[in-house]
């Protein structure tokens, strides 16, 4: 596909996942082939950059994730990381998936164009509509200081999905990407428990997104680090794993195994008791205040910041602050009655915690069979 009509393309896919209206079986699969392209360089610790908005599980609770993008502010104006659990449970697990990992390939896109942008700056004309400084297109600037002298405040440039009526609006962060980790629902094995199997049948008759999707979900990186200080991760610690550079080291491209350190990162709890101990969920670990103070010590850090876990203000803190749990999908399963959480860390990490309700139901599909109530 060439790659103009792809982006041109991609954005009326985006129009249409924002309505929640799915993709055709085609179009997924051309989606998660770029997706791969772009997952396959991402490290096992994927280094992102503050600001940035930090969230937990989703869980197809498609309405709830455009409220949470309501609330935290829309793509590509806010920088989001998500650590898992995209799929299951929810009603909508296939738009909610597909539309997070459009955004994702849509801001790689731009984020390679803004690379040319902040290298070959244009002259610009500053004009004031609605509020905003926009720039008009002009001649060559050889570097950004000029651009900047001229609008008198630091800028960063985005391009094509800003450009209206010849001019550009400059935006003040960078929206470099949309970080994706991988939970422990992004499995072949849970899935086909938990709901997006189902789901896939029933939207399109076959299994064929269901594959396309968990084969791409192989190549999810498994942790994140904002600026070197704040370690993200779906589940949580494991015995196996004293460094970050053990997790750089571990061979992800599999499905999530039954154990060992892979399975660990995905599936283990922060727990009341010191030590590690059994898992009541069958994987994984729980790990005490002692295991968490000795792994951030020991690696720099000064949070870990995990999902996984139902909590019912949306956030809650452990371990004497060092481990913070963030969970994104309001009254979970439809009938939890919890509040929802994302996490803001601003250029300077420090972080604030912005709470949601759900958004007004909308008609609920038809389903056949009633997912386990074990709440994974």
């Amino acid at each position: 596909m060439e790659e103009k009509g792809f982006a041109k393309e991609l954005d009326q896919w985006i129009e249409q996942l924002n309505e929640c209206r799915q993709l055709s079986e085609s179009q997924v699969r051309s989606l998660c082939e770029k997706a791969k392209e772009i997952l396959t360089k991402e490290s096992n610790v994927q280094e992102v950059r503050c600001p940035v908005t930090v969230c937990g599980d989703v869980h197809g609770q498609f309405h709830d994730l455009m409220e949470l993008f309501r609330i935290g502010g829309k793509s590509p104006d806010t920088n989001y990381l998500f650590m898992g659990d995209y799929v299951d449970r929810g009603y909508y697990s296939v738009e909610t998936v597909t539309l997070l990992v459009a955004l994702k390939v849509r801001l790689e896109r731009l984020g390679a164009e803004n690379h040319f942008l902040r290298n070959s700056f244009l002259l610009p004309v500053t004009l004031e509509r609605n509020g905003c400084k926009w720039i008009r297109a002009g001649g060559h600037v050889p570097g950004p200081e000029r651009l900047a002298a001229v609008c008198d405040i630091p800028l960063l440039f985005v391009s094509m999905p800003v450009l209206r009526e010849g001019f550009l609006r400059p935006q003040v962060r960078y929206p470099e990407r949309i970080t994706i980790l991988r939970g422990n629902h992004e499995s072949r094995q849970i899935t086909q428990v938990y709901g997006f199997y189902d789901e896939c049948l029933r939207k399109y008759g076959n299994a064929n997104v269901w594959k396309y999707f968990t084969d791409l979900f192989d190549y999810l990186p498994l942790t994140a680090l904002v600026d070197g200080q704040i370690f993200c991760l779906h589940g949580g610690l494991s015995p196996s794993i004293d460094t970050l550079d053990h997790i750089r080291a571990l061979d992800r491209l599999q499905e999530v195994p039954h154990e060992g350190p892979m399975c660990d990162l995905l599936w283990s709890d922060p727990d009341d008791r010191g030590g590690w101990g059994i898992s009541p969920r069958g994987a994984g670990y729980t790990f005490g205040q002692d295991i968490s103070e000795t792994f951030n010590h020991a690696n720099g850090l000064t949070l870990v910041s995990r999902a996984h876990q139902l909590v019912m203000e949306g956030y809650n803190w452990c371990h004497d602050r060092n481990v913070v749990t963030i969970f994104s999908a309001p009254n979970y399963c439809y009938r939890c009655g919890n509040q929802a959480a994302i996490m803001e860390l601003d250029d300077t990490l420090k972080y604030s915690f912005l709470q949601f309700d759900p958004a007004p139901r909308r008609g609920e599909p038809h389903v056949t069979r009633r997912t386990p109530d074990y709440f994974l």
